[in-house]
């Protein structure tokens, strides 16, 4: 069965009746490794075909549907037909041409990668496998399309007529008369990095977008990057399949969460028109907020979607509907705790109105108060009532969200029969999420509930290999830090850029322990304390505490001080938590401080787990 994207269910309320026929018929009689898109823009021009087939060997099909009556149609030519729907006369594009002109803006744009063209002979620069384009006729039979004289207009092997898509229509001739739609036949077998690629170029919102800048599809001398991310089909299929109402996604650290809530702003922001409300992405840290900010500015929709971190918008509220703020001498703590209440109040009294943004996504939403849900909530339109939560209970690692009574339909949230669950970590190499769950193990245990409760779920790799994580153990914090900034030097003359890189620490004593020998060394970085400035696109090495670090990744990651953890007094599950989630922010190296006596540095020895794993490097 071929996989369609978006789902049946979340597209058929969009599709004319024949449409939905076509679409089951390709699910039903095409195999498990052929995509469908249906009604997705694509290409630089983002235009919009019916349907868009792609498959390793056979290659790249666009097709045009039309639910036409043979009555419908008046006179027909090869650049123009005349129809009367409803019975006024209109002339428009050969449907034919229609899909040839969509087929040629993406092949052009396909031509311009090098790695997707014949590198030699006599189709030297063109696409390195079939492409063709063709015209499905819901509506009439074969006998009728020769009778009517159709076939001057169109080729009769560009069509498929309605008796050729029933469902009593033979497979293996229903195929076939699509891949006689091919008027290329040279290429070869597409490989997975060409697919893609495909995906890279036709779709640009499900690229995965790297440290540096967006690409910019609008310059035509711009050169393509050497590697192209994309959503895995699955997320892709997620991502566009997500509709209207409460939506929870249940997801593992690196399982893409994040990348998945960017598209669906972007979708919400593009439907966006003069009389909408705007969209809310909301998170509990700075950094993350920022980072998400960042984005929806380079793509220009930084006046529709709004990125805050939960706090600062408390505090917007209360300043936009001129409630009193706390009190400046308060400590930190008890001034967030009372700001919220001041929000919460004041949406209770209607002197904060609730229904203020046409969507609310908010992302890691496990670091959420139950009473903060339950607030946000109400902020959702109820005429568009589009809410999307991001969870996951492995990377709690603050004790307000982790009540034992809570449930979403406590707070508001009603998902039920819209939740989804994504299990496989797509950004963490296998070394990275092993040495991860050496010490989160008993904590990553899989805890399945029911629809509207909490499960916990254990990681499954995606199967990328990459180098063993380094562990150092060295005498004292000076020294460790000294080590990390030597190693992170050498990852730089490797070719990694600062902005690459990130030191996670425990506590704020190590943060200043390792700037200080980020600075002996002269390496250019970025300190955050608390709240302030924070720049995530500037080439500094981040040094942050794990708290901080939430939601963010980076190729090239550094542990300081996990070989102290846990302290006296801190409890070991908490820490656990918080030793997973700064571990799963690397994607390809991960360095780890065990300096010091506690439990975690005994876990990590290489003799006790893993030997051939994980690398050590004593007193070095």
């Amino acid at each position: 069965m071929a996989t369609l994207i978006p789902a049946l269910g979340a597209c058929v309320s969009r599709m004319t009746s024949g449409e939905k026929r076509l679409a089951e018929r390709l699910e039903q009689k095409l195999d498990d490794d052929y995509l469908l898109w249906y009604d997705v823009p694509i290409g630089p021009k983002q235009t919009h075909p019916d349907f868009v087939l792609l498959h390793p060997r056979r290659g790249l099909l666009i097709l045009e549907t039309k639910d036409w009556k043979l009555e419908t149609i008046q006179r027909v030519t090869r650049q123009m037909w005349e129809i009367i729907p409803g019975g006024q006369v209109r002339v428009v594009m050969n449907p034919l041409a229609q899909a040839r002109h969509c087929a040629i803006q993406v092949v052009n744009a396909l031509e311009r990668d090098p790695q997707l063209v014949q590198p030699a002979g006599a189709h030297q620069g063109k696409l390195a496998f079939p492409w063709g384009h063709g015209v499905v006729l819901t509506r009439i039979t074969r006998k009728q399309f020769d009778a009517a004289g159709l076939g001057d207009a169109i080729e009769p092997h560009y069509v498929i007529c309605k008796d050729e898509m029933e469902e009593s229509a033979d497979v293996e001739e229903f195929q076939q008369r699509l891949w006689h739609m091919f008027p290329h036949s040279f290429g070869g077998v597409m490989s997975l990095p060409q697919l893609d690629r495909v995906r890279w170029i036709m779709f640009p919102e499900v690229r995965v977008q790297t440290q540096g800048a967006l690409f910019d599809d609008s310059d035509v001398d711009a050169e393509l990057p050497d590697i192209m991310r994309v959503l895995d089909l699955q997320q892709e299929q997620l991502a566009r399949s997500l509709g209207d109402g409460h939506r929870v996604i249940h997801g593992v650290a690196g399982s893409g969460k994040t990348m998945i809530l960017g598209y669906r702003a972007e979708y919400l922001a593009k439907a966006h028109t003069q009389a909408s409300k705007p969209i809310l992405i909301l998170c509990y840290n700075e950094p993350l907020a920022v980072k998400l900010d960042s984005v929806m500015q380079a793509k220009g929709l930084a006046d529709r979607v709004h990125a805050q971190h939960f706090h600062k918008w408390c505090r917007d509220q209360l300043v936009a509907f001129g409630q009193t703020l706390p009190a400046h001498n308060m400590p930190v703590e008890a001034k967030m705790h009372d700001m919220v209440q001041r929000v919460i109040g004041g949406v209770d009294r209607k002197q904060i109105p609730s229904g203020q943004y046409q969507a609310v996504l908010i992302d890691e939403g496990h670091d959420f108060a139950p009473e903060w849900l339950k607030l946000v909530t109400q902020m959702v339109d109820p005429s568009t009532n589009s809410l999307l939560v991001l969870y996951d209970d492995a990377q709690s690692i603050y004790e307000r969200s982790r009540s034992k009574q809570f449930s979403f339909k406590s707070v508001g949230i009603q998902a039920q029969g819209r939740t989804t669950i994504l299990k496989i970590n797509y950004r963490n190499t296998r070394q990275i999420l092993q040495t991860a769950s050496l010490i989160a193990a008993d904590l990553l245990t899989a805890d399945d509930k029911d629809d509207d409760g909490i499960p916990l779920l254990k990681p499954i790799s995606c199967g990328r290999d990459g180098e063993a994580p380094l562990i150092i153990r060295l005498p004292t914090l000076r020294a460790e830090a000294t080590k990390i900034a030597n190693l992170l030097n050498s990852a730089h003359q490797e070719g990694h850029a600062w902005v690459d890189m990130a030191v996670l620490c425990r506590h704020h004593h190590e943060m200043d322990e390792c700037a200080q020998a980020l600075s002996r060394w002269q390496l250019p970085h970025e300190m955050r304390k608390g709240s302030g400035s924070f720049h995530p696109h500037e080439d500094t090495i981040k040094v942050m505490t794990m708290h901080a670090s939430k939601g963010m990744k980076f190729p090239v990651v550094a542990l300081m001080g996990v070989g102290q953890m846990p302290a006296a007094g801190e409890d070991e599950r908490d820490e656990a938590r918080l030793f997973y989630v700064g571990a799963t922010r690397a994607t390809q190296r991960l360095v780890i401080g065990a300096s010091g006596a506690g439990d975690y540095g005994k876990f990590l020895n290489p003799v006790h787990a893993f030997p051939s794993k994980v690398g050590d490097a004593f007193g070095c």
